[in-house]
């Protein structure tokens, strides 16, 4: 059986490639990983960290996902960053998104926030996204 949460990036990740404006917004491809590429310039997003809790019911074997997206730009692309965060929301919030081993109840996004990274100054943008899946 194929792990709720990794079931869940690879449909984040297939939604995300058959957009066309999203690749646009990150200087011509799309820049989705699971670790910070080494030397890569942003724009690009990362999977953040993730909580998976047990959603199960009498009947079905579920989780609830608490996960998040950060998007990295440029110093001063906060307008940049803002940009692909809110592409990103419109890809995903609401989405019937097809997983491997899971059926999607239900994705949302529940929360956008904006800093600035002290150390570097680049702009940071998390998308915070709650999903319930079950097993199928």
């Amino acid at each position: 059986m194929t792990s709720p949460v990794l079931a869940l990036r690879h449909a984040i990740l297939d939604a995300a490639s058959a957009d066309t404006q999203l690749p646009a917004l990150m200087g011509g491809t799309l820049r989705l990983y699971d670790e910070p590429p080494r030397g890569a310039d942003p724009v690009y997003a990362l999977f953040a960290d993730v909580r998976a809790t047990d959603w199960s019911t009498d009947h079905d074997r579920g989780h609830e996902q608490n996960l998040g997206i950060v998007v990295w730009s440029e110093r001063g692309g906060a307008r940049t960053a803002l940009a692909v965060a809110e592409r990103f929301d419109a890809i995903l919030d609401g989405a019937s998104l097809s997983l491997d081993g899971h059926r999607l109840v239900n994705l949302r996004v529940t929360e956008l926030s904006s800093e600035r990274d002290k150390d570097t100054g680049l702009t940071r943008v998390t998308l915070r996204l709650r999903a319930v899946t079950e097993v199928v």
